[in-house]
C-alpha cells in the first residue's frame, strides 16, 4: 500500500469513527434525505442558509463506513461556501466517483474517496449524502 493510499485510508476511518457535523440542526432552512435500498444506508442532510451561503450543515442517519465518511467530508467541504460553489463541488466529486474522472486537487480530503470509482457497488454509498445536499439546495 502506498503512503498516499494509507493516508486516504486514515482519513476515511477518522471520518467514519468520528463524523464531523453529525446530528440535528434545529434551525435548518433546508433539508433532504436519501436511502440506498441495496445496502440500507440512510442519510438526512440539514442546511442553514444565510442568504446564499451555507452557514451551517449537519447530517444524521446510519450507513456504512464509506457513506458516513463521505457525508462527514462533504459537510466540512461545503460549510461556508455559496450554494453555487457547493453544487459545483458536488459535480466535481461525482465526476470523480461516478464517472472515474481524473482527481481534481480542488477536492482536498474528498480525494480519499477516489478509489470508490473502481467499486461500482459502493458508488451509491459515497454519493448518497451528496444527492441529498443537491436536493436540499435546489
Amino acid at each position: 500500500m502506498s503512503v498516499l493510499d494509507e493516508l486516504y485510508r486514515e482519513i476515511l476511518l477518522d471520518h467514519y469513527q468520528s463524523p464531523r457535523n453529525f446530528g440535528v440542526l434545529p434551525q435548518a432552512t433546508k433539508q433532504a434525505g436519501g436511502m440506498n435500498p441495496s445496502c440500507g444506508d440512510q442519510v438526512e442532510v440539514m442546511v442553514l442558509l444565510e442568504g446564499d451561503t451555507i452557514a451551517d450543515i449537519r447530517f444524521q442517519g446510519q450507513g456504512c463506513a464509506i457513506s458516513t465518511a463521505s457525508a462527514s467530508l462533504m459537510t466540512e467541504a461545503v460549510k461556508g461556501k455559496k450554494v453555487a460553489e457547493a453544487l459545483e463541488l458536488s459535480r466535481r466529486f461525482q465526476a470523480m466517483v461516478v464517472e472515474g474522472a481524473p482527481p481534481d486537487p480542488a477536492l482536498g480530503d474528498l480525494l480519499a474517496l477516489q478509489g470508490v470509482a473502481k467499486l461500482p457497488a459502493r458508488v451509491k454509498c459515497a454519493t448518497l449524502a451528496w444527492h441529498a445536499l443537491e436536493e436540499a439546495l435546489r
